[in-house]
């Protein structure tokens, strides 16, 4: 059963780049890897824990422009992986998980500058090719692209998985308890920060209200997050309706106003 869910986990980890630039049915978001992860490995409660919590790292972060970041879904597939085959401790997997996920993750920039230098002389050859009018060796020259890429996580994921959880009970063996309780404080704390990293991209000066009001009803009113996000679909429905309401009487207004502008000149 673990040489099975071994192989499933990288073959989720080729899988999950090349739908990132492609299909994007799965994406490499962590709440998405860490459910699959989760079913893989039997404890999907732990995986989504860790899953959540890398999530939250990842908020605000975008490979815009072709610029590589660190592949959070990597950082949680690895972390899942390592954690629930070291330990069935829920804290302590967490802090497992942050101890080998994020220099992983950090690792993923690596390879993805890697990946798409590969890449860009994959797509030279291919250019080549084309310009000698080799369409057949262009088509199997592209092939080599979506290889590197899928190559760039599923490496460094079948390292983890033959040495991982070996290699993670040797370092916990050296590391000092003080270290891995520091690291399941961040963790803890990494809610926070990524909620308030979300926070400056929303016009939150515009909808306090809303804001205020989702606060209330989820700490003292402990209303479950999708009586939340019912709440929340109710209010953007009025707003829209409001909106859809204003719009010809604000489109008549302009029309008149223009006209008056012309009749006046």
């Amino acid at each position: 059963m673990e040489i099975i869910q071994g192989i499933l986990i990288i073959a989720l980890a080729f899988w999950m780049v090349l739908d990132q630039q492609g299909f994007v049915i799965t994406t490499w978001f962590p709440a998405i890897i860490g459910m699959i992860a989760g079913i893989i490995m039997g404890d999907v409660p732990t995986a989504m824990i860790i899953a959540g919590t890398f999530q939250l790292m990842a908020l605000g972060v975008a490979n815009i422009g072709g610029s590589s970041v660190p592949n959070y879904g990597l950082a949680t597939l690895v972390g899942i992986y390592v954690a629930i085959r070291t330990t069935h401790d829920v804290s302590h997997a967490k802090a497992i998980a942050l101890a080998v996920g994020v220099p992983v993750g950090m690792l993923g920039i690596q390879l993805d500058v890697l990946g798409k230098l590969l890449n860009s002389y994959v797509s030279h050859a291919a250019q080549k090719a084309l310009n000698q009018g080799k369409f057949k060796k262009m088509e199997r020259i592209f092939w080599l692209g979506p290889l590197i890429f899928g190559l760039t996580t599923a490496l460094p994921t079948a390292l983890c998985v033959l040495f991982g959880d070996k290699l993670v009970r040797l370092i916990l063996d050296f590391v000092p308890k003080w270290f891995t309780d520091g690291l399941s404080i961040a963790g803890s704390m990494l809610p926070v920060v990524g909620i308030a990293l979300l926070l400056q991209f929303m016009p939150v000066k515009k909808y306090l209200t809303m804001l205020l009001i989702g606060f209330v009803v989820s700490a003292y009113f402990k209303l479950p997050i999708l009586g939340i996000a019912i709440l929340g679909f109710a209010f953007a429905y009025y707003y829209f309706t409001q909106n859809i309401k204003k719009a010809p009487a604000t489109a008549g207004a302009t029309e008149a106003i223009s006209e008056g502008d012309d009749f006046d000149e």
